[in-house]
């Protein structure tokens, strides 16, 4: 900005892999704050709603810069921002149970933020620039490893437990679950992605140039992300709450990003990439029909839930687009990610079999979950059946509609997302050599 040269300025960037995290970001903003105004009028009371969109717009600017940022204390700025605004949200509904679920958000994230800045301080004693291309450069000149590999590690485990990886995970399940309804959406589809970005972004164009041949970082996530994968699929499968079921699912999904950003290879990358797109997507529209089931449902318990398709067919619907979104479903978004993780883990050797075998198997765990929430909605005997129960409001159900639309348009034609993944992947390759 300004003119300033490297180190002095502090610089912004986009480029491919910016562009698609940009998309992500400002899509789930947008589609979750057109949603929000009838779930908002009956969470949060009057009065308190100007400060409440005050501190979900601010959210928005801090996700947004952490992604144009070029500096890495920029970054960590923003990060706050964002951290802190959306702390504000969590706790802002009426449910007072959001009060313990966000005091540990809080605390996690505050040690998350910590180590990042931790690992920008040894990069900085290093190489006296925050700028991220002149910090590359700079670091490939130094001789002495051992602080890079203890700023590489602080970095990864403090983005890490920003982005929700298993097993740093604890904050989310109950932070998603107490949330107010469409602050789930907007933080679902981009919050933890965007930390996910931070840490690609570190581990492969800041570190790989410096850390040839020393990939521990990437050897630590594999194995977690499979993990990762089959835990948090196994404890969706069994748990009775709609929203906290969905939110341990979004841990099984992070993993498949990791797993594919783990590979170290532009298929991988692409995979991964690209999965983050689809899963804000899919993860977007269903807590948006959960915002319309929630609207006349206050309990989201898979037993309060029993026959509500019969009195909200199409809130119901788009729920089981999304879900087959999920699962991957051909001609579903969530499909060609699978499809491209598969390609890529075959791609791997030996091991690839394995990892196809994990990829295959998790599938099928969320096919599980997905139906216990079907059969709830669609063949179980309703509960109120004397209730006046109608649709969702008409504002929130159209756009619930048009990301379930969405999640099936890319899924039959994904050149958008997969041109910008590929891009993504072939620059991020192009520093680790």
């Amino acid at each position: 900005m300004g003119g300033w040269p490297a180190p002095y300025g502090i610089a912004l960037a986009v480029d491919e892999f910016s562009a698609l995290m940009l998309l992500v970001v400002t899509g789930a903003g947008a589609v979750a704050l057109l949603a929000a105004r009838p779930s908002i009028d009956q969470q949060i009371e009057p009065q308190r709603q100007p400060l409440f969109y005050s501190a979900w717009l601010l959210a928005l600017a801090g996700l947004a810069g952490i992604v144009v940022s070029a500096d890495a204390f920029n970054i960590f700025v923003f990060m706050e921002i964002s951290s802190l605004a959306s702390y504000v949200l969590i706790a802002g509904g009426p449910d007072r149970r959001a009060l313990p679920g966000v005091f540990k958000y809080l605390i996690m994230g505050t040690i998350g933020a910590t180590f990042y800045l931790i690992g920008v301080g040894l990069i900085y004693m290093m190489t006296g620039t925050l700028n991220l291309a002149d910090m590359t450069v700079r670091l490939a000149d130094v001789t002495a490893l051992n602080p890079i590999l203890v700023a590489a590690g602080f970095i990864t485990i403090g983005l890490a437990l920003k982005a929700a990886v298993f097993p740093l995970h604890v904050w989310l399940p109950n932070a998603y679950t107490q949330a107010p309804h469409l602050i789930t959406v907007f933080l679902a589809a981009c919050a933890t992605k965007v930390s996910i970005y931070v840490l690609i972004r570190f581990d492969y164009m800041v570190f790989q140039g410096a850390l040839a041949g020393h990939d521990a970082q990437f050897a630590l996530l594999l194995p977690l992300a499979i993990i990762g994968i089959l835990v948090a699929s196994a404890v969706a499968m069994f748990e009775g709450h709609l929203k906290r079921l969905l939110a341990s699912s979004s841990v099984a999904q992070i993993g498949y990003i990791i797993l594919g950003a783990s590979f170290v290879s532009e298929s991988g990358l692409t995979a991964g990439v690209m999965h983050v797109f689809n899963h804000a997507l899919a993860k977007g529209g269903l807590f948006l029909a959960v915002a319309g089931i929630a609207y006349h449902y206050r309990d989201l318990r898979l037993d309060q839930l029993a026959g509500a398709a019969t009195q909200m067919p199409l809130t119901c619907a788009a729920l089981v687009v999304c879900g087959f979104s999920l699962i991957g479903v051909p001609g579903t978004a969530g499909f060609i990610s699978k499809w491209l993780l598969i390609t890529a883990a075959l791609e791997t050797g030996p091991l690839g079999w394995l990892l196809v075998a994990v990829i295959l198997v998790s599938s099928l765990m969320a096919v599980v979950y997905i139906w216990r929430i079907v059969e709830s909605l669609y063949f179980k005997t309703p509960v109120n059946s004397d209730a006046a129960i109608s649709e969702a409001p008409l504002q929130l159900l159209l756009i619930t509609w048009l990301v379930a639309l969405l999640n099936i348009g890319f899924g039959l034609f994904p050149t958008l997302p997969l041109n910008l993944a590929n891009a993504s992947a072939a620059l991020l390759m192009r520093f680790a050599g």
